[in-house]
């Protein structure tokens, strides 16, 4: 009998990228990436070059379908599998990132009337422009008492659902109307594959408070945040709710022929880029948070019971595995603060040392904050480059530095910013453990644990817990195929569950990182000091940050 395979499809901010997965084992046969066309569209439309405010982040739907188009039909030659061989696929994609369509499911933003409104395009997860709307939200839930507000750490973020589209209909009210729904574009990717739209149980609970007992914030409380908005769930969000794991449908003849694989091959529904990888790295039990590292950190965590944690971004019912709840928190800048460092902080003569030494300047860098001892170099930093996730939910929060000289070198900077994440992870960890959610151990998949090795002994030291690595390079990506293997089940050569799956091709390295006793001493005091910057400028005593951005604000 022949092999089976699945595909995942995992949708970053920059690119997406096909994986073809052999299912007997989990082994990548091939990958393919394609780069946006369009890119993050964050200074003006594209093509009437319209400007846009500060803190938007938009995206091109049509470049999504230009990942399938493209990198589908390359992993099916490098491969040379039959398509009838490929039995399910599977997506994952950044959240909440989500956009205003028609009727037909089609996208405002391709559409002549609409093109040159920026609000009938995709707003990318981090689209912050709607802080004010989530401020009020927020403010509004917590004098309500809503049952609901807890379950988000008692903060809802500026980048989810709610708060974007009300910011459609209180900067372009004409787009709202418009707007047959707003959805996930993981939703519409799927709906696009299927011809039939469904909404997935993980960005429905995550990103738009959706509940599995409850459903969505009554009716009630969206009249009492704006009149207009008081039949937003059963208008704009209307639309069957699915658990993970599900077939949302089959793919169409036309979509087979637009991307070379089978008509009628199983789609499972859509899902969280970091909710996919957690069983890509075999996690399908709790008091194992798995860390999904790149540009920004999703914490992932799943528990017997529903337990409120401060800062925490969700938890949901069924939201990650079948079965149980799924926690979820995160950092909104980690890799994209060391590329900060080295593309505006860099000295000239940095870059030449590495390039004399053959190495890549992050490479150069590690090496020499390698060679330093812990607490060295005198600095410490706040993670705050891009506001902070959690526990503190708050977008206008800014990075700081503190300890440096007229000696201070680049490499002490950069290992403070090492530092500096893992802090802001132990933080979230925590949060976990001290509200009775157990983190036993950590698992971290993605791109920095790949390239890193100094940054997982730094976050095993802070957190004094040992972290395994995910074998896979691709882990979303496997996960996503995951799910199109459950899709597709166990009759077709897939599974019936996702456990099952997981027991078969989740494979993590055998090499570890433990904590060394000597460094985590020296983390726990540098940690006390992180905790008092933290409170201070984070929870009011001083809100200097806020001032110094309204004054940016008032100048611009």
């Amino acid at each position: 009998m022949s092999s089976k395979y699945a595909i995942g499809v995992d949708y970053g901010t920059q690119s997406g990228r096909a994986v073809l997965i052999d299912l007997s084992n989990g082994s990548e046969v091939a990958e393919h990436v394609t780069p946006y066309t369009h890119h993050v569209i964050d200074e003006k439309l594209p093509v009437s070059g319209i400007k846009l405010e500060h803190d938007w982040a938009l995206q091109h739907p049509l470049d999504y379908i230009e990942v399938l188009e493209k990198s589908v039909p390359a992993v099916m030659k490098e491969s040379g599998v039959n398509p009838a061989d490929v039995i399910g696929l599977g997506i994952d994609f950044t959240a909440c990132t989500m956009l205003p369509i028609d009727e037909a499911g089609q996208p405002l933003c391709v559409q002549d009337a609409y093109k040159d409104n920026p609000h009938s395009w995709v707003k990318l997860w981090k689209h912050h422009a709607a802080q004010d709307e989530a401020n009020l939200i927020n403010e509004l839930a917590e004098k309500r008492g809503e049952k609901w507000l807890p379950r988000y750490g008692g903060k809802i973020s500026s980048e989810w659902m709610m708060a974007k589209a009300w910011q459609i209909l209180n900067e372009a009210p004409e787009i709202y109307d418009t707007a047959d729904k707003f959805v996930e574009a993981t939703d519409w990717v799927i709906g696009q594959l299927t011809g039939n739209i469904v909404r997935n149980s993980c960005t429905a609970g995550y990103k738009g408070m959706w509940h599995k007992q409850n459903g969505y914030p009554s009716k009630a409380f969206f009249k009492a945040l704006d009149p207009r908005l008081e039949n937003l769930t059963e208008t704009k969000l209307r639309g069957e709710v699915v658990p993970l794991g599900s077939k949302a449908g089959e793919l169409t003849p036309d979509m087979a022929a637009r991307i070379g694989l089978a008509a009628g091959t199983a789609i499972a529904v859509g899902n969280v880029d970091a909710h996919a990888a957690v069983p890509g790295v075999g996690v399908v039990t709790p008091g194992k948070l798995v860390m999904a590292m790149g540009t920004s950190i999703c914490h992932m965590l799943l528990g017997e019971t529903e337990k409120e944690v401060e800062g925490m971004c969700g938890v949901v019912e069924d939201g990650i595995i079948p079965g149980y709840y799924g926690y979820e928190a995160g950092q909104s800048a980690v890799g994209d603060i060391f590329e900060w460092f080295v593309e505006e902080a860099v000295p000239a003569y940095a870059h030449k040392e590495a390039e004399e030494a053959g190495e890549n300047i992050h490479v150069y860098l590690t090496r020499k904050a390698q060679e330093l001892k812990v607490g060295e170099s005198g600095l410490l930093a706040l993670d705050w480059w891009n506001g902070n996730r959690s526990v503190l939910v708050d977008t206008d929060l800014t990075g700081t530095i503190v300890g440096l000289t007229l000696l201070t070198k680049p490499w002490e900077i950069y290992r403070a910013l090492l530092e500096a994440t893992a802090f802001g992870t132990r933080k979230i960890v925590d949060a976990f453990h001290g509200s009775g959610v157990e983190v036993n151990e950590l698992y971290a998949c993605g791109g920095l644990p790949q390239k890193n090795a100094l940054l997982m002994q730094i976050y095993a030291d802070v957190t004094n817990r040992e972290i395994k690595v995910a074998a896979s390079k691709q882990t979303p990506a496997l996960g996503a195929a995951m799910f199109g293997a459950v899709a597709a089940g166990s009759a077709k050569g897939g599974f019936d569950s996702i456990v099952e799956a997981a027991r078969k091709m989740a494979r993590v390295r055998e090499e570890t990182f433990k904590p060394i006793p000597e460094n985590v001493a020296v983390y726990e005091k540098l940690f006390a000091e992180y905790n008092q910057l933290h409170d201070y400028y984070g929870r009011g005593a001083n809100d200097v940050m806020k001032r110094l951005k309204a004054i940016k604000e008032e100048q611009a």
